[in-house]
């Protein structure tokens, strides 16, 4: 099963900079293929601080492997909080309802660091495992 890494973790990764979040996260998809999503790629880049930053950014999200939405992906995605609202629940991102539906779609394992998979994890056949990337 590939693993498809949320942003809450890539953020982790981008920001230690002692290397001990890059670290963790390899030894968690050591021998599998990591795929982004698009949302990825767009939360990753709008949160550049700089030029520099973004170059960075844009050059090292160019060469990675994406899962591309179909048509159904939207409706689908939609469905979640709707059904969540209906239990009471909310989440508080419609991009995570979308990344989370992708896995869904991709059959992808998901590692994040957000609450809002756990809730949708609830009501989805969404594989996820929610991780703490800074070693101790």
């Amino acid at each position: 099963m590939a693993i498809l890494i949320d942003t809450s973790v890539w953020m982790d990764v981008f920001r230690d900079t002692s290397g001990g979040a890059a670290r963790r996260v390899r030894s968690l998809v050591a021998g599998d293929d990591v795929v982004l999503t698009r949302f990825n790629q767009l939360e990753l880049l709008q949160g550049a601080v700089d030029e520099q930053e973004w170059a960075m950014l844009a050059d090292y999200l160019e060469g990675q492997d994406y899962v591309e939405t179909s048509g159904d992906t939207w409706r689908d995605a939609a469905r979640i909080p709707f059904d969540l609202r209906r239990l009471g629940r909310t989440v508080r991102s419609p991009i995570d309802c979308c990344i989370a539906q992708l896995a869904i779609e991709n059959d992808l394992r998901l590692l994040h660091k957000d609450r809002d998979f756990e809730a949708i994890a609830e009501i989805r056949p969404l594989v996820a495992r929610r991780i703490g990337v800074r070693e101790d």
